[in-house]
């Protein structure tokens, strides 16, 4: 994969996003408008003068800008709710320089009159915050999600075999440890490639991503439609892509290539949050989550026009068919579960 086009892409959507949730009715943080502007304007910059690395230049800056400070904030409002709050206002002074905004200086005057109370009052307790028993309820769903866990040691070890056999990216060893191939399935009868193919990887980026998104979709849909059903929906959406992939080579409608990755596995956990959304299209947030999930197939769907080494047709294979497993394996709504995390 080329790593450059894919740092171009996610510093050109993110950013797109960021200015699109920023200007939403009440939407805070408005000062995350500029640090967007700025990291589209210094990509478009390199993207003029220097193309071959622009990628890499704009992922630089969308690292720093956007990336950098809202994991700083998060990490923030964690030991606030802690009630650590002289180390949250030490945080959040030293994310101003990166993100100057009259919102984080408002909060940086909070913290440090709270930290002022907890050295002058004896007995002092932390004020309750909001999000404090909904952190702590995510924290311990996600360790109630046991089959995202399990998945994800299966592709790392899967990936340690593969370099240790030989290249990751190189067709000839990805074909003898499993890669699926319309011809060996077809002709060779070799049907177990549809299962293989899930846990392989073309280098550590394809794995990183992959990984990342089962790590961010994953657990909220497992809590919700259950562990076994989830293994389910992970694994039939997986080969029902690699199948689907293979009758539409036999159709010709799309050209012979190797597959291999999780990603058909992973939208079809996409897919899933749609159909299980839309079973449950009443209950509370159901239909804001559901328009993040569409946003999230639409931002996927250009990545695939943009990548030519990405297989657009393994994707909607897996997408389709995680969303009518959503649908007919979506039980009641569990409280809490309803959001995919960091949809929201």
């Amino acid at each position: 994969m080329n790593l450059n086009h894919i740092f171009l892409f996610l510093a050109v959507i993110s950013s797109l996003l960021v200015l699109a949730r920023s200007w939403r009715p009440g939407a805070p943080y408005h000062g995350w408008r500029i640090a967007a502007v700025i990291v589209l304007t210094v990509t478009g910059v390199a993207w003029l003068f220097w193309r071959a690395a622009a990628g890499y230049i704009g992922g630089v800056a969308w690292f720093v800008l956007l990336f950098l400070p809202a994991i700083g904030l998060r990490k923030m409002t964690d030991l606030a709710t802690q009630g650590d709050y002289k180390s949250a206002r030490k945080l959040a002074t030293a994310l101003q320089i990166l993100h100057p905004t009259n919102e984080l200086r408002d909060q940086v005057q909070v913290l440090h009159q709270l930290e002022s109370q907890v050295n002058h009052s004896a007995g002092f307790r932390p004020i309750p915050v909001a999000h404090q028993t909904e952190r702590r309820r995510s924290h311990r769903q996600f360790r109630s999600a046991p089959a995202v866990l399990i998945f994800i040691l299966l592709n790392v070890v899967a990936f340690i075999f593969e370099i240790s056999v030989g290249d990751s990216n190189d067709p000839e060893v990805l074909h003898r440890i499993g890669a699926l191939e319309p011809y060996s399935v077809v002709v060779q009868h070799e049907y177990w490639r549809f299962f293989t193919a899930l846990f392989l990887h073309g280098g550590f980026i394809h794995l990183l991503f992959n990984v990342f998104a089962l790590y961010v979709l994953g657990p909220p849909l497992e809590r919700s439609i259950g562990t076994t059903r989830f293994v389910a929906c992970y694994l039939i959406s997986g080969l029902a892509s690699g199948a689907g992939v293979v009758g539409l080579t036999l159709m010709g409608l799309v050209q012979p290539a190797q597959l291999i990755g999780a990603s058909g596995s992973i939208m079809g956990i996409v897919g899933a949050w749609a159909g299980f959304l839309m079973r449950h299209r009443h209950a509370p947030h159901a239909k804001q989550s559901l328009a993040n999930v569409l946003m999230i197939v639409g931002i996927q769907i250009a990545f695939d026009v943009s990548t030519p080494q990405v297989s657009m047709a393994a994707h909607l294979c897996g997408l389709i068919c995680g969303f009518f497993l959503g649908l007919i394996l979506a039980p009641r709504p569990v409280a809490g579960s309803m959001i995919p995390a960091g949809a929201d």
